[in-house]
């Protein structure tokens, strides 16, 4: 069975276009990377949870701010290269976060020191346009993009706006 996580998408329109809220992935493997190492915010859940609970959830875990209370719409699954299955929900809010407090891991660092230290799961979030976010966020994550903007130009989203790159 595949591993299931669930994450959140908040999107905002500004006069310079389209803005996307995402995460910078903490640790040290991503420490001095920024392409393809940010992420929507997002975590793991069990078959029998609830995805939107665990989005929400996971949510205030790695931005330390509840998810804000808007309605959200379901943008879909999404399968990772990793096999990993992203149920993303998608929102229009203005977030604003003085400093992310993101829950921790621990890991052996360096390498084969001995050394446990810990980290945390996001070190940065902050409000991109879709251009950067395409160049920053992982790979696996950029059908989502697409899936935003499919939606906010359909009948179910915001028609009049057309999300500019």
């Amino acid at each position: 069975m595949a591993v299931l996580s669930a994450g959140i998408l908040l999107y905002r329109l500004t006069d310079a276009g389209l803005q996307v809220w995402i995460a910078h992935m903490g640790g040290p493997f991503w420490a001095r990377k920024d392409a393809a190492a940010w992420s929507i915010p997002k975590g793991e859940y069990g078959p029998d949870e609830d995805p939107f609970v665990a989005a929400r959830r996971e949510f205030a875990e790695e931005i330390g701010v509840p998810a804000p209370g808007v309605e959200y719409t379901a943008l879909g699954e999404f399968r990772q290269p990793s096999g990993k299955v992203v149920t993303v929900f998608a929102a229009e809010a203005d977030l604003a976060v003085e400093q992310v407090v993101s829950n921790t891991f621990t890991v052996e660092w360096p390498r084969g020191s001995g050394n446990v230290r810990e980290f945390p799961e996001i070190d940065d979030a902050r409000w991109v346009g879709l251009a950067e976010a395409r160049v920053k966020l992982v790979r696996g994550q950029l059908p989502v993009l697409d899936a935003l903007a499919e939606w906010l130009r359909g009948p179910g989203g915001r028609a009049a706006t057309t999300p500019r790159d």
